[in-house]
């Protein structure tokens, strides 16, 4: 025990009054304040700071979007047939979230997925299939006879 106290006290010594005076100032600042954002796409809210609300207004002129939509803004321009910009990307994807939120939630869901499972199975019975499988017929290997004879099997 008294050779710990011994080495925190040497570890101590050998941190110089210049890393000691950087520390307490690192130590003396305050973390900057976080805001609640509203992400103008999808309305998820994150808490942010100042500085990163900035910076996110900046790259997507004005507006704050969340990190789930920017992603989804870069693969809009990927996907996208014709060369679109960052600009156009975040359009169309404000209009598919603007879209998303209007649908209106059905009467009776568990019928609805039962109704959506069941043309899913109707699509997949109708379609041919790419390379037809050979499905084996019911074949027995050999007779069951030799077993009851020799009494290995006994018939009730």
């Amino acid at each position: 025990m008294l050779n710990l106290q011994r080495r925190r006290r040497v570890g101590e010594r050998e941190v110089n009054r210049g890393d000691r005076k950087k520390l307490n100032q690192v130590m003396e600042q305050k973390p900057a304040a976080a805001v609640v954002a509203r992400c103008d796409c999808c309305g998820l809210t994150e808490e942010c700071t100042e500085a990163y609300i900035k910076r996110v207004r900046e790259r997507y002129w004005g507006r704050w979007i969340c990190g789930l939509c920017g992603e989804a803004v870069k693969d809009e321009v990927v996907r996208s047939e014709r060369r679109i910009g960052s600009e156009e990307a975040l359009n169309r994807h404000m209009n598919f979230c603007r879209n998303f939120k209007n649908l209106v939630p059905p009467k009776n869901p568990t019928e609805e997925l039962i109704s959506a499972v069941k043309q899913l199975l109707l699509r997949s019975l109708d379609s041919p299939r790419s390379s037809p499988v050979k499905k084996p017929g019911l074949l027995r290997s050999q007779s069951c006879e030799p077993a009851l004879q020799s009494g290995r099997l006994k018939s009730s």
